[in-house]
């Protein structure tokens, strides 16, 4: 049934104005996004074919421009309307990192970095530099890599560090492969730069590996 066809009260914008954005399904979400459809398909069909190309809401808001534009069916607007959607959410949940300490929202810590790096198709390794409340200083990208491997100099982690005064850290990087699973060499990493950072009293709370719709923690593995 395309949204024509369906009562009044059933139509996603009327639905959400009715009852609120959380009473749509995800398919109808999109399907205001992207206002029309194409190729044939109805918005609601054109909606559920790309949740389905890219797994999901998650898969698509971190999508590359190429791979929407390789999707077939979005243009160039629509594309900027779903990275500005990214950005919006990223901006919110860094405003929501610097307000409080980390530890009372650890999923907003794991969105904020799948949204920064989720998307990347190299790698690269970044640190969420903390005040002494853990409260979000600022996010920065300090190394990049090839697909295979990044180089990280702790000199450079300490340096930046100590310019913001941090009193915490948490280390993140992203595997572009799609699987997060730490490696041998993220572990060792993690072990190295905790104790360079440990001599001018800046605590690593975490490391983050970003994966396709996935973040594993290393606290949370007993890792660190």
């Amino acid at each position: 049934m395309s949204i024509k066809e369906m009562p009044a009260a059933a139509r996603p914008r009327e639905k959400l104005l009715a009852h609120g954005a959380q009473a749509l399904a995800d398919v109808e979400l999109l399907a205001l996004l992207l206002r029309t459809g194409a190729g044939g398909q109805d918005v609601l069909q054109r909606a559920e074919r790309l949740l389905g190309r890219f797994d999901g809401l998650a898969g698509l808001l971190h999508a590359s421009p190429a791979e929407l534009a390789r999707a077939g069916g979005i243009g160039p607007a629509q594309r900027a309307e779903l990275a500005a959607v990214r950005e919006i959410a990223r901006r919110a949940l860094a405003q929501q990192l610097r307000q409080a300490p980390v530890f009372d929202s650890p999923q907003a810590v794991k969105d904020f970095v799948a949204l920064r790096l989720g998307a990347l198709t190299h790698e690269v390794f970044g640190v969420l530099f903390l005040d002494s409340q853990h409260r979000l200083i600022e996010m920065q990208e300090l190394f990049r890599g090839t697909l295979a491997q990044t180089s990280v100099y702790p000199r450079e982690v300490l340096r930046q560090a100590l310019l913001l005064n941090a009193g915490a850290a948490i280390l993140v990087h992203n595997h572009p492969s799609g699987v997060a699973e730490p490696s041998r060499a993220d572990e060792a990493l993690t072990q190295s730069l905790a104790s360079a950072l440990r001599v001018i009293d800046v605590r690593v709370l975490d490391h983050l590996v970003v994966g396709a719709g996935h973040v594993v923690s290393f606290a949370e593995r007993g890792l660190l």
